[in-house]
């Protein structure tokens, strides 16, 4: 497989600090010099890579994706909902499979759809086993997938799905409980997962203060992704806090 860069950033990430910090935009909430101002923002708080994208996709990408690629210097990477939340104006795709459920559109369709425009764009893609968590209401992500999360009390049926993905050849694993989740993760599921698997950790969803987040690291997550939270409460020094407690 070609060498990819943002991989290998990622890895530079860990080697330094032991955990990275993702931010999330949502194009559909996000104006295109709003964007631009945040990208300047979240880079100087000290962010590892801007993830783009959301579970329903009305706004056209293009320009976003391209204010955000002339803002800074971090990796962007799409976090599609579907086959067609793509631009050549990123970095790399978290090329996800939804592997807590059984629809097969998002098992393995929207995938294959996706697929030729991924190599005509020249993203690179990062095999990404993507899991539901139950979060304590029901999430977008779970409506538009029509499938049920893994009940947040069952580690034990995680821990098997994300050593799955790490043996299909995927990258890395999402344990998502989903935007403006009630709940985050629980600190349990996460150590019972990353117990498991040698690949990288990611962990979003209902993570709404710095020092939740470096209870996740704790627990074993290697990457902490923030979204809602911003939109809510945003500003600079937030985002600085949460990169503190993260790298810390």
């Amino acid at each position: 497989m070609r060498s990819n860069w943002v991989l290998d950033h990622f890895n530079k990430v860990l080697k330094k600090h032991n955990a990275g910090y993702f931010v999330l935009i949502d194009p559909e909430q996000c104006e295109v010099a709003k964007c631009a101002k945040l990208a300047r923002e979240i880079e100087n708080a000290g962010a590892d890579a801007i993830l783009l994208g959301g579970s329903f996709l009305t706004n056209d990408l293009h320009p976003i994706a391209r204010a955000l690629k002339e803002e800074t210097e971090l990796p962007i990477v799409l976090f599609p909902g579907d086959s067609m939340h793509l631009t050549p104006h990123a970095d790399a795709i978290l090329y996800i499979s939804l592997i807590s459920g059984r629809n097969p559109n998002y098992l393995i369709g929207e995938q294959v759809k996706a697929a030729p425009w991924i190599q005509r764009y020249a993203l690179k893609p990062i095999p990404t086993g993507y899991m539901l968590i139950e979060g304590g209401n029901r999430t977008a992500v779970e409506f538009m997938s029509g499938t049920a999360p893994i009940p947040r009390d069952k580690p034990d049926i995680a821990g098997p799905h994300a050593l799955a993905a790490e043996y299909l050849g995927m990258q890395m694993v999402y344990l998502e409980a989903g935007s403006g989740a009630a709940h985050s993760v629980p600190d349990e599921m996460i150590s019972a997962v990353k117990n498991q698997i040698s690949i990288p950790l990611i962990v979003g969803g209902g993570i709404r203060t710095p020092k939740i987040a470096a209870e996740k690291v704790e627990a074993g997550a290697d990457f902490i992704v923030t979204g809602n939270v911003l939109e809510e409460n945003g500003s600079f020094e937030l985002m600085k806090d949460f990169a503190n407690a993260i790298h810390a």
